[in-house]
């Protein structure tokens, strides 16, 4: 009970005595955990519960046969008559939106009329819920309708119902003949027969999956082996949900990476709690000499400092809880955006606060406050009590090593260097990261020298040009160098990362927006309406291209087409264009590949051979180059290819492979284009061209493009990408900012008997106010350049390790100039009217009572 006690009084108290520094280190501990957990929770929802769209009403089955293209019928009738008690399940599967809502659901096509009730009870329900419904005997009756659908409970629709779809470019009527439970909308699609779905996406003579049931023995691996012998060669045998994980694998570096950006606040806050518990040493450094003279061990008082950091560290993690829930319900959304534009359709799980979320939140909180406290612990627990109890000492009377750490800094950076020249293990960018974190704890061992010798160089010169306050206020920091060089260390970390992390987006960005200049040569782009995403491609009507073709203006259509395919285990994009066109296009003076040859060198051997150009992040997964041969499954069939080149693509991470439009047609007959390229002639107008345009695409529906329009389009997607990385690195400077208002709180209370003394001596109010002030700005420049210079050598290991080894993009270095500077400015500002209540304090110091106490 003793002990307990003793805390009480030695920690406790003196907490309870200034609850808003107390308040300020809590909130920033909170925020911190606060931003992990959210990050935590809603990669959870977003990409760790992830589910393909399309393995929605799979069942339990055991494999899927698909093939690039669609698996042709044919496959289904040799499955059906093989001498095994095998479940075969085809099945079609593509997008539709419902009109009025705008709402994009998955489209599948099942065999009904072949698989019967007994189908619809084991994997869908929709017998069972209609006969609940006393419709039992409707079931068989509509099967066959071309307008009939059945609709997830959760979508609001009753039997009956007329609803409006638009598949790819058209939109029909279909009605509701039955309504399934679909798990609160987990399980929610449009369902049809087989048969009217190939008539709605007229895709005849084959389907995208075949889903198989096997026998329990022999084994999954002997049955794999004995379908594969039965099936053509460019047909895969892969077990259910292969596509899922796929995307999952892809994902992993999405989630990676966003994970640790959000550890960037539990870096600054540990900085923080650092500083929080060497100030407590500081100011109790009589009653520690007081405890040990009455026999407290060494031990007692270094678990008391500890225990102090332990409480910190927990009522931050409490508080984060709730805060970190509702900050994931703003980041879900944002993560979901990005996952449907550069990766694959999902439908994001819940957002779950468990037990494990809660023992993540206070193992992040107590843990990062404890490992940061036990330093200044340790220390205060190694003094003797005589030397803790003299008066009259200097509040850091601690050595500082400031040449023997520069050094260790010295040695840390070039091993960061080192690291940065690691490759990827397992497909991650650890030694980068490693690297990155190198370069921090290197930034903060050489933070003293550098205050040191920044402070005393600059203190006369401040002195000239601002006054007395400003030459005390230098000589001040210098003074208490250990407590300004953790100070300077946590808002310059923040600012660092701000910096790097914004040098990389306007470098990005910057690629992206040189990319698209080069990559859109037509005036006019054209696709189905409907909502986009990296793995959707939709079709146009075949007529249609035919159509514009003769509008009077247009010179040139070039027909697009792109399928999802899977290269060794990892999905990709295969896509074709009409080299036809070549003569019409208008060629930009910059290389889109990678080798610096132009365009109309490379394109022009595409023509009519197996031939592709790859796109530059499918070769960094892959490991391929230029000249290389790559194995495709198209159809039924496997077909070799030629690399002739690798091009830039900032559109997906996803990798892409280009080929001409005949030579997919070869493998894969189906002549719709996904979408149509148009060129016009050079002295047509544009508007008048668009509107004729527009004429010849009545009865479809359709998205139609400017070259601007799609250039701006892609640039906002491009910025709500990246809006939660801002967000991230926003909330790390405001952790860092309320670090500084806090410290310099602590720091005026500490200096009472400094301040006093001084309006003792004649020091007017207005001067001792701008001694803080002058302090508060002059730890925010020390922070700016630091946190400028580390940011500066971060962002290289971001540009070209990380994210080099993460997604395979090529970026070019880019400086943000004035993003930057609008982002400096509002960190020193900021800095600066964190020290106004600090001075207000110092004010109102009674110099009496001061030297009194003295």
């Amino acid at each position: 009970m003793s002990r307990f006690l003793l805390f009480y009084r030695l920690m406790v108290r003196p907490l309870l005595r200034e609850p808003g520094r107390t308040s300020l280190t809590i909130l920033a501990i909170a925020l911190g955990v606060a931003v992990v957990l959210a990050i935590d929770l809603a990669g959870g929802a977003a990409a760790g519960s992830f589910r393909s769209s399309m393995e929605t009403l799979a069942g339990d089955n055991d494999f899927e046969i698909r093939a690039s293209g669609g698996v042709p019928e044919s496959v289904v009738g040799t499955l059906a008559t093989l001498p095994y008690a095998l479940r075969v399940s085809p099945r079609l599967e593509d997008y539709a939106v419902i009109a009025d809502t705008k709402k994009p659901l998955p489209l599948i096509g099942l065999d009904l009329v072949a698989e019967g009730s007994a189908y619809a009870q084991s994997e869908s329900q929709i017998a069972a819920e209609l006969q609940s419904q006393n419709a039992a005997k409707n079931l068989f009756e509509h099967l066959g309708d071309a307008d009939a659908i059945w609709v997830g409970s959760s979508l609001g629709y009753k039997i009956g119902d007329r609803i409006d779809l638009l598949i790819n470019d058209q939109v029909r009527n279909y009605t509701v003949r039955g309504v399934y439970p679909d798990s609160n909308g987990n399980e929610s699609a449009i369902v049809m027969d087989l048969a009217a779905a190939q008539r709605a996406l007229k895709r005849y003579g084959r389907v995208d999956r075949i889903l198989l049931k096997v026998p329990q023995t022999p084994s999954l691996e002997d049955w794999q082996q004995r379908l594969r012998s039965v099936l053509p060669a460019g047909i895969e045998v892969r077990p259910q949900g292969a596509s899922t994980n796929e995307n999952r694998r892809m994902l992993a570096a999405f989630r990676w990476n966003l994970r640790l950006l959000s550890y960037i606040s539990l870096v600054v806050g540990a900085f923080l709690i650092y500083n929080t518990i060497s100030v407590s040493v500081v100011r109790r450094r009589p009653d520690i000499g007081i405890v040990r003279a009455l026999g407290a061990s060494r031990g007692v008082i270094l678990s008391a400092f500890v225990g102090e950091a332990a409480c910190f560290g927990l009522a931050g993690a409490l508080l984060g809880l709730p805060l970190g829930r509702f900050m994931a319900s703003g980041a879900v959304r944002s993560m979901s955006a990005t996952v449907e534009s550069l990766y694959v359709s999902s439908r994001p799980g819940a957002i779950e606060l468990n037990a494990a979320s809660v023992l993540l939140a206070l193992a992040i909180g107590v843990g990062v406050a404890v490992a940061s406290a036990y330093s200044p612990a340790r220390e205060a627990s190694q003094v003797s009590p005589v030397e803790a109890m003299a008066r009259g000492r200097r509040e850091y009377d601690v050595r500082v090593h400031k040449t023997r750490d520069l050094w260790l800094a010295l040695l840390l950076g070039s091993t960061a260097v080192a690291a940065s020249r690691v490759p990827a293990i397992a497909g991650k960018p650890i030694l980068g990261y490693l690297a990155a974190i190198l370069l921090v704890v290197a930034s903060a061992l050489a933070m003293p020298a550098f205050v040191a010798g920044l402070t005393s160089l600059s203190s006369n010169l401040l002195g000239r040009f601002f006054g007395v306050e400003a030459l005390l206020a230098s000589r001040s920091l210098a003074a208490s160098l250990r407590r300004t060089a953790v100070l300077v260390g946590a808002l310059s970390t923040a600012i660092a990362m701000m910096t790097a992390v914004g040098i990389m987006v306007g470098s990005f960005r910057q690629s992206v927006v040189l990319w698209m200049s080069n990559q859109l040569p037509a005036d006019l782009y054209l696709r189905p309406a409907g909502s986009p995403a990296a793995d959707r491609h939709p079709t146009l009507s075949l007529g249609l291209a035919e159509d514009i073709a003769k509008t009077p203006g247009v010179v040139a259509v070039e027909r697009l087409r792109a399928y999802e395919i899977s290269y060794q285990g990892m999905p990709a994009t295969l896509a074709s264009a009409d080299h036809n066109v070549l003569d019409v296009i208008r060629w930009y003076p910059h290389s889109e590949f990678i080798s610096g040859r132009p365009q109309q060198q490379v394109l022009p051997e595409l023509r009519h051979s197996n031939t592709v150009v790859v796109s530059e992040p499918f070769t960094y997964k892959h490991h391929l180059k230029t000249g290389d041969f790559i194995t495709l499954s198209l159809g039924a069939t496997q077909a070799s290819f030629r690399i002739a080149d690798v091009y830039y693509d900032y559109s997906s991470e996803r990798g892409s492979i280009l080929m001409d439009r005949q030579t997919m047609l070869r493998y894969l007959p189906d002549p719709a284009p996904s979408n149509l390229a148009i060129y016009l002639a050079a002295d047509a107008p544009l508007e008048t061209v668009r509107a004729e345009i527009e004429k010849a695409a009545a009865g479809h529906r359709v998205l139609m493009f400017s070259n601007r329009d799609l250039r701006a389009e892609a640039v906002r997607i491009f910025d709500r990408t990246f809006a939660i990385t801002y967000a991230l690195e926003a909330v790390a400077v405001i952790v860092a900012v309320m670090g500084i208002a806090g410290a310099l709180l602590a720091l005026v209370i500490d200096r009472r008997r400094e301040l006093g003394l001084l309006r003792f001596f004649g020091a007017a109010s207005g001067q001792v106010r701008k001694l803080i002030l002058v302090e508060a700005g002059l730890l925010g420049l020390l922070a700016n350049f630091a946190g400028l210079t580390l940011g500066f050598a971060l962002s290289l290991i971001l540009v070209y390790v990380i994210n080099k080894q993460s997604f395979g993009w090529t970026i070019r270095f880019h400086w943000p100039v004035q993003v930057l500077l609008g982002a400096l400015t509002v960190v020193y500002t900021a800095t600066v009217l964190a020290g106004l209540y600090p001075a207000q304090v110092a004010v109102r110091l009674n110099p009496l009572e001061v030297v009194h106490e003295e």
